[in-house]
């Protein structure tokens, strides 16, 4: 049986080991989902959750050259059904970039840049000087240079999110691409911010449309998660195997017992300790009018 080994192991040992799988909760963690904060101001950017796609057209005769932006900033794209692997973004790629030939009315894929990972990502921020809004840099795998082929440069892109408080959110803009860096444009009311402490009732944020600020838990929230789920684990492998050894019943299932019967007692001697050590303070400071006969 799977659980006899358990018999051997003391219970409390196990428990520990246990909650250790519940301390590295970052890694559970997004490295972008949509909120952050600069400064004093919160961002939500679930508005502009999806995918979009932002595309740039230029006349090279006697070809066309198009440069179609594939974004998805909360989440990951997804994969094209109706494209081969070779020619798209592998998984995991949040910004893709797809370079197309046109000619005489044949499309010629040419290059397909992961621009933004999320292995990768490593997202910055800054607030802009110009203008309200705050400026997003993500980071990507590795490509050729356009000029030294023989190099691999790592790709990033810049997305400027400028503040519209009193419009729906845009497509991003394409401003451009030197091989290197791609810089974008978005304007919407998620570029606006709102500080800490200003979000509305029922979870909601300004300048989120409306909906939820955040539908998944905080690292607190998993930690708590993951310690009721630990302790549920350890009492009731703690109570099958009272069961299965020693056939016990009713309370006797409790692992330890005798444990949990003294914490209250515990408890009352670290109070009654506490109040020891004030009490004297108090009493001295009253006597100070007396001399000793």
């Amino acid at each position: 049986m799977i659980l006899r080994p358990l018999r051997n192991m003391d219970l409390s040992t196990l428990f520990l080991l246990l909650l250790s799988f519940s301390i590295p909760v970052s890694a559970f963690e997004d490295p972008f989902d949509c909120h952050f904060q600069v400064n004093n101001l919160k961002y939500d950017l679930n508005p502009l959750a999806g995918e979009h796609v932002v595309t740039r057209a230029r006349e090279t005769p006697p070809t066309r050259e198009v440069d179609s932006v594939r974004i998805s900033l909360c989440s990951d794209l997804e994969r094209q059904k109706d494209v081969s692997d070779g020619d798209q973004c592998p998984s995991g790629t949040r910004v893709c970039l797809t370079k197309t030939n046109s000619k005489d009315g044949s499309d010629r894929i040419v290059s397909v840049v992961p621009i933004a990972q999320t292995s990768t990502l490593n997202p910055s921020y800054a607030p802009l000087s110009s203008a309200k809004g705050v400026s997003i840099l993500m980071h990507g795998g590795s490509y050729s240079h356009p000029i030294n082929t023989t190099t691999d440069v790592e790709q990033s892109v810049n997305i400027t999110l400028l503040c519209a408080p009193d419009s729906d959110p845009s497509e991003p803009k394409f401003l451009s691409y030197d091989g290197v860096r791609l810089d974008l444009e978005w304007s919407s009311s998620a570029g606006c911010g709102f500080a800490a402490g200003e979000d509305e009732k029922n979870g909601e944020s300004p300048g989120n449309g409306g909906s939820s600020g955040s539908g998944s838990l905080s690292s607190v929230g998993w930690f708590l998660l993951l310690l009721v789920v630990g302790f549920a684990l350890y009492m009731g492998l703690g109570a099958y195997y009272n069961y299965s050894t020693y056939g016990a019943s009713g309370i006797d299932l409790i692992p330890h017992r005798e444990f949990f019967a003294e914490v209250p007692y515990m408890l009352r001697d670290v109070v009654s300790h506490l109040c020891s050590t004030v009490r004297p303070r108090r009493s001295s400071s009253h006597r100070g009018g007396y001399i000793a006969v």
